[in-house]
């Protein structure tokens, strides 16, 4: 695949993310966020296991097989996006569309910052003014206060902690014996378990309560998980995790704009700077260093 092309799938999965806001939250009506989100992620397992099941028949004529190794990996990728989608999840039923949108996109500029600090990976200088520039836009989101943020609002940012980790870490899984459909039909199939095991625990489950979120759940599960989650795996397996982390953070305009026109949702003028603050930076981190290395190369060739 090229990287165009993989590039293209980002946006894709960003558009289907942004969108599938509008079907969390409605789904909050019936069944409580743990119960929401296993049963969304066993629908997108569900959905690629036939996929999964060709891609492993097909790496087996080649004598590559997943080891425990690679098992413990996608354990470990499915515990951090569940943490990830369930801690979303929660803030999404005390947090409106457009907020939940711009705070997820907060997980952008800790990529390169958790790899400076964890991986020793050089950053760009951009990521650091950046980070504060996240910092202004979330407390204009919060109306010019952090403290006026809600309870939603902060499970919401919690949750972009184990999304940057995520987007570090699944392209390293999926590139290990390039079985990107199973990788991500292994996730999904832990957070799913997960997510079920939690709910039938903590909430209160009904299968008429089930019935009545179904349509918000299978939109989600099939579109959101199924769709966009394999789409992430399979093209960032051909595209820098920066690259993809910009494209994937469109997905807060499309919250923004579902949140609008879906559910009628309004921010006031304040809020709207701190959301365009917040995805200005988004792009910066990721943009300038790219712009700087085009230059570079540029530079070296002419």
């Amino acid at each position: 695949m090229k990287r165009a092309q993989a590039n293209g799938l980002l946006l894709v999965a960003a558009l289907i993310w942004g969108t599938a806001f509008v079907a969390q939250q409605a789904g909050m009506r019936d069944v409580g966020p743990f119960t929401f989100t296993g049963a969304r992620f066993l629908f997108g397992a569900v959905m690629v296991a036939p996929l999964a099941f060709l891609e492993l028949r097909r790496l087996g004529r080649r004598g590559t097989f997943l080891d425990v190794r690679d098992l413990l990996a996608c354990g470990l990728l499915g515990a951090v996006l569940f943490l990830g989608a369930a801690l979303q999840q929660i803030g999404i039923m005390s947090t409106t569309v457009s907020n939940a949108g711009f705070l997820t996109a907060l997980y952008v500029p800790l990529v390169p910052i958790a790899g400076a600090l964890l991986l020793r990976e050089r950053s760009h200088w951009s990521v650091w003014p950046a980070s504060l520039g996240c910092v202004a836009g979330t407390y204009l989101l919060g109306g010019g206060s952090l403290a006026a943020l809600s309870v939603g609002d902060l499970w919401v940012i919690a949750s972009a902690l184990f999304w940057a980790a995520h987007v570090m870490l699944v392209g390293r899984v999926a590139a290990r014996k390039g079985a990107s459909v199973t990788v991500a039909m292994l996730q999904f199939l832990i957070v799913g378990v997960l997510g079920m095991a939690v709910g039938f625990g903590s909430e209160e489950v009904s299968m008429d309560a089930l019935e009545r979120a179904l349509p918000s759940i299978a939109y989600a599960g099939i579109l959101s998980v199924g769709v966009g989650f394999t789409l992430q795996v399979v093209a960032q397996r051909h595209t820098p995790a920066a690259d993809a982390a910009i494209l994937l953070s469109c997905e807060t305009l499309f919250a923004a704009l579902a949140g609008r026109f879906v559910l009628g949702e309004t921010l006031t003028a304040e809020q709207m700077a701190g959301g365009l603050l917040i995805f200005a930076c988004v792009l910066a981190v990721q943009i300038l260093p790219l712009w700087r290395a085009r230059r570079a190369v540029a530079a070296e060739t002419g």
